[in-house]
């Protein structure tokens, strides 16, 4: 598969190439000439490509997405480190949600995803209208990304301009209620998800993707649209669970450095560290010295940790637990690291004694406060980014978004969470309710972008939490971005 991800960075390095030396005389269309279109299924299939592209920013602080939905969750946060990690604020207004519309997260996110649907509406704009099932499939696979798209800014922003042509978009579009576009992209998923493969990489759109994000969208109906549609949630987890799909044996496979070929995860982003950077948990969370830990080329920041509360929440003997660094820290000789700064030897204490660590701590609380996250394997040797290949959808969020359908149903949802439970290490439940489901849910999908959204959904995202006050409601939703407005002011009503 690297070999695959070489292909797409150099054909979007091409496309940068190409973009970046356009004539200033270049002739402006009002339609797409015939020229243009595609010519055959190959040179169709690669107008998918800058679609995914799209989404490698959302990872880090380039988009912000995953940040935007851990960081305002209970579960991780980045302390102050004495200066370390101040960063104008733009953190700590996350932790405590007291963002705005120019904080950076809001500003990123936004333009990022409004990036994929740009180039999934340029794309499909170029393909020609017709039946032949490769040029449906390729279209099929572009309304999908599209549709992944604007899932992420209906359920960040709530009410969004709702483009679906890049040839005849608006100079300034107005915003489109939430509900309607829910129900838009439902419609193109459900009308083009029989010309989606059943099987293909997990990078690539697949039926797979499409049904899962359909799961995850009639999950969430309640809060996009007012009406609860629990029972087509179900049905759209159970048109996942007939493919091919099934849990690893551990639970912290599907993260492993070269886990292209896991059979757990449905749709992800094929993260390389030479050709398609942008993965950089370990950089953010690992000590200064933990480079002696994994014999890394580049030392890590020292950054972020799990929250106390968050790792607690995790019996001794859960398996997902070896995802966590606490204690004395080795070198990878098993030599103790010692932190000259703090005259102390290195470890990892989790408990985090403020959100700011300021100069009344000593240095070994500032340096060395919180759980370090190594869900996603740290190899021997790791660079600055991380081969990782990052799961957007995988198999046991299928199991507990099933068990969670269920449950609202007032059924019995034990055998899927038990499912995730067994594999853990961990003793069944029975009759999970509602509050035992969203902890179990905390700790399986930890750190995959899951948690803010689950949170709102179980009404628990405006409680206080460590170093937290309870929070508006108006939080569920980040507001657009103050460029966007003034750039278009119909964004402001």
């Amino acid at each position: 598969m690297k070999n695959i991800k070489y292909i797409i960075s150099v054909f979007i390095l091409s496309i940068v190439v190409l973009a970046s030396c356009t004539k200033l005389d270049e002739t402006i269309y009002d339609k797409i000439p015939e020229d243009m279109f595609p010519e055959n299924e190959s040179q169709a299939a690669l107008n998918v490509v800058p679609t995914y592209q799209a989404l490698a920013p959302l990872m880090d602080d380039g988009g912000w997405w995953l940040w935007a939905q851990e960081v305002t969750s209970d579960e991780i946060v980045f302390p102050v480190r004495l200066t370390d990690w101040e960063d104008g604020g733009k953190w700590k207004v996350l932790h405590t949600h007291t963002w705005d519309n120019n904080t950076t997260a809001v500003n990123s996110m936004w333009s990022h995803f409004y990036d994929g649907v740009f180039e999934a509406n340029k794309a499909i704009d170029l393909l020609p209208e017709t039946n032949d099932i490769a040029t449906l499939t390729v279209k099929a696979k572009l309304k999908a990304m599209r549709a992944l798209y604007y899932y992420f800014l209906i359920d960040n922003y709530g009410d969004v301009p709702f483009v679906t042509s890049f040839l005849e978009a608006p100079e300034q579009p107005e915003k489109e209620d939430r509900a309607v576009i829910f129900n838009a992209i439902v419609k193109d998923l459900e009308d083009n998800v029989q010309y989606l493969p059943a099987a293909t990489n997990n990078f690539a759109v697949s039926k797979g993707m499409a049904y899962t994000l359909l799961a995850k969208l009639y999950l969430n109906s309640e809060v996009y649209t007012g009406i609860a549609q629990w029972e087509k949630a179900e049905l759209f987890c159970d048109s996942v669970m007939q493919l091919s799909y099934s849990l690893e044996n551990n639970p912290l496979d599907p993260f492993l450095a070269h886990n292209e070929n896991s059979y757990e995860n449905i749709f992800t982003v094929p993260f390389d560290e030479a050709d398609l950077k942008g993965l950089r948990i370990h950089m953010r969370t690992l000590h200064y010295l933990s480079n002696q830990t994994y014999d890394m080329t580049v030392g890590p920041w020292n950054g972020f940790a799990v929250t106390e509360q968050h790792y607690n929440t995790y019996a001794d003997n859960d398996l997902r637990k070896a995802g966590f660094l606490v204690g004395t820290q080795y070198s990878s000789d098993g030599t103790v690291l010692y932190d000259e700064t703090a005259e102390d030897t290195l470890s990892f204490d989790p408990h985090i004694p403020a959100l700011v660590i300021d100069a009344s701590y000593t240095f070994t609380q500032i340096r060395m406060s919180g759980a370090r996250v190594v869900k996603f394997e740290v190899e021997m040797g790791a660079q600055e980014n991380m081969n990782n290949d990052f799961p957007i959808f995988r198999y046991a969020d299928v199991l507990l978004m099933k068990a969670e359908a269920i449950i609202r149903q007032g059924g019995n949802g034990d055998e899927y969470v038990n499912m995730i439970r067994e594999r853990a290490g961990l003793a069944d439940w029975n009759n999970v309710d509602l509050d035992m489901l969203l902890a179990e849910r905390g700790r399986e999908m930890f750190m995959e972008g899951k948690r803010r959204q689950d949170l709102i959904r179980f009404g628990k995202f405006n409680d206080a939490w460590w170093e937290k006050p309870a929070s508006t409601p108006d939080k569920k939703t980040f507001p657009i971005p103050q460029w966007a407005i003034d750039a278009n002011p119909n964004l402001a009503n």
